[in-house]
């Protein structure tokens, strides 16, 4: 997506040169050209700004789903804004574009590598403003990223080369994020308070789940509690006001359930009229014929079909649902949402599997047909095994002799090789376009990649780094790989804004300006066939 144009360069140029004839000599050294480059450098003034943006990108991108199932979007997990300023810079690197590739902002992350208290399990203890503080992070680095990207351009072309068309056309590396604001924190007030310092961090979609906010658990953990769904609606509707109050009209709600793994309930609703939500709600719960003589002193009592029943509840004081209630519960959750301002569905489910995940979209989909997923590619799977047991099951069907390979066994290494891992690899590879064409996925995300990814990779080093490679290591693994794959923090001075910087205090201070560009520059060490320094015509300054 193209979205810097050449007139808002020359625009900026135009307004500046009036201001300066306006306020007169003593403007004299503010030249018109420094600041139109250095405004395009940093287009999103203010968090409201990139919210705004991202969430036009967000309804074209669900509009064009609607029409089109290959045309999901992706995400993945970050949680640090380098780590999403090194993503988006490859995707565009790799791909040439970021267009439908987002950025995800996990809460279990949050909590696990983010909070004051220390490392925390996904249980919303963490404090709420780190949620905030982590969207702008990320923001402030992405616009870094354009930044020193649009100041390498504007370099060369004071060096003579032709590359106006590229900042003409510019393409940012903001991009939006699905920022998880876990079950609200609180009550609804709670959650339109920490929803809006969310919006005007940048948030353009907010993803919240129906569990117990103070009773929270991880989806991938047991004892979750949900709540009835006119609690989560008041949620729906406070981030909703959220959204309209602060200007961003096209904000994106992702409701997320989690009655698929959850079997309790905290309380239980009030039916005001037969079959309405409370009633749906509570034809879940496990109860037990009771006569009223049988009843105890402070026993909660229902009448059912003209007959008295006992809610099953538990020494805590939370009710039971009803075995294998899960995914009727799922559905009507959904449609509930949908119906009530939710934009996007998230579903939790034990396993990958998209046959399942179709069975539960397409039940929704009956009554709302244009039911979307945000689905969770979760690390908290595993991939390898549930893959290579579908594929053993489908080879089974299909009259194969399985004779083989222990089922009980599949993630042995013996297997690596097989037909059997061949299908299930496949299936993998191809799991996001079939979840996006068979089940009604139009945003997969990868919660924790880069948590695993950083565990991983000091794993690799340290055994190396202390070992008999010493720091043959590093350099092998890391750097050595890192000029050759072109990844932009090799020159990690440049990356944090050191040529960005030398350029703005040149302006600031001409010729007295202490540059930390020069010779004696040992990044100059990482510069192959280009040249040393482009900067020079404009600044009248030599490295």
């Amino acid at each position: 997506m193209k979205n810097l144009a050449q007139s808002n360069y020359r625009s900026a140029l135009e307004t500046i040169k009036n201001l300066k004839e306006k306020y007169g000599e003593t403007w004299h050294a503010i030249l018109p050209e420094r600041a139109a480059r250095m405004l395009v450098q940093n287009r999103f003034k203010t968090g409201l700004d990139i919210a705004n943006y991202t969430a036009d990108i967000m309804r074209k991108d669900m509009a064009q789903y609607d029409t089109d199932t290959s045309q999901y979007t992706q995400s993945l997990g970050c949680w640090h804004g380098f780590i999403a300023q090194q993503k988006m810079i490859a995707v565009k690197k790799h791909h040439s574009t970021t267009r439908k590739r987002y950025l995800y902002l996990s809460g279990w992350m949050v909590a696990a590598l983010r909070s004051e208290f220390g490392p925390l399990p996904d249980q919303s203890m963490h404090e709420k403003t780190t949620v905030p503080a982590l969207i702008k992070e990320i923001y402030d680095f992405l616009k870094q990223a354009d930044a020193v990207e649009l100041n390498d351009l504007f370099r060369r072309l004071a060096d003579g080369e032709d590359v106006q068309d590229q900042i003409d056309n510019f393409e940012t590396h903001v991009v939006p994020i699905i920022a998880d604001i876990d079950a609200g924190f609180g009550n609804e007030e709670a959650t339109y308070l920490l929803a809006k310092k969310m919006i005007e961090a940048g948030a353009c979609a907010i993803q919240i789940e129906n569990q117990v906010s103070d009773a929270k658990q991880c989806g991938h953990q047991d004892g979750k509690v949900t709540v009835p769904h006119e609690d989560f609606i008041a949620k729906l509707n406070a981030i909703r006001y959220a959204f309209l109050e602060l200007g961003v009209t096209d904000g994106v709600i992702v409701a997320r359930t989690d009655s698929e793994g959850a079997g309790l309930t905290q309380k239980l609703p009030v039916s005001q009229n037969p079959g309405d939500l409370a009633s749906q709600y509570l034809a879940f719960v496990e109860v037990e014929d009771i006569a009223i003589r049988d009843a105890k002193e402070d026993d909660v009592l229902l009448k059912r079909n003209g007959n008295l029943v006992r809610p099953i509840r538990l020494p805590n004081g939370l009710y039971k649902f009803k075995e294998g209630s899960n995914i009727d519960r799922v559905v009507l959750d959904c449609i509930t949402s949908l119906q009530n301002g939710a934009d996007l569905l998230w579903i939790e489910t034990p396993t990958p599997n998209v046959k399942q995940i179709a069975h539960m979209v397409n039940r929704i989909k009956e009554v709302v047909p244009n039911a979307k997923l945000v689905y969770n590619n979760s690390p908290s799977f595993n991939w390898t095994l549930n893959f290579r047991h579908q594929a053993f099951d489908e080879m089974l069907a299909e009259g194969e002799n399985m004779t083989m390979y222990d089922r009980n066994n599949l993630m042995d290494t013996q297997y690596d090789g097989s037909e059997l891992c061949h299908r299930a690899d496949e299936k993998i590879k191809t799991f996001q376009a079939d979840g996006a064409r068979e089940a009604g996925i139009f945003h997969h995300l990868i919660t924790l990649p880069t948590y695993h990814t950083t565990a991983l990779h000091m794993n690799d080093l340290t055994e190396g780094y202390f070992g008999k490679e010493g720091m043959l290591a590093y350099v092998k693994h890391v750097q050595r790989q890192e000029i050759r794959k072109g990844v932009a923090s090799v020159k990690h001075q440049r990356m944090a804004g050191s040529d960005l910087g030398d350029d703005h205090k040149t302006f600031f201070a001409e010729e007295k300006a202490l540059r930390a560009g020069g010779e004696k520059n040992t990044s100059n060490q990482f510069e192959t066939s280009q040249k040393k320094n482009s900067i020079a015509k404009e600044l009248g300054v030599v490295a």
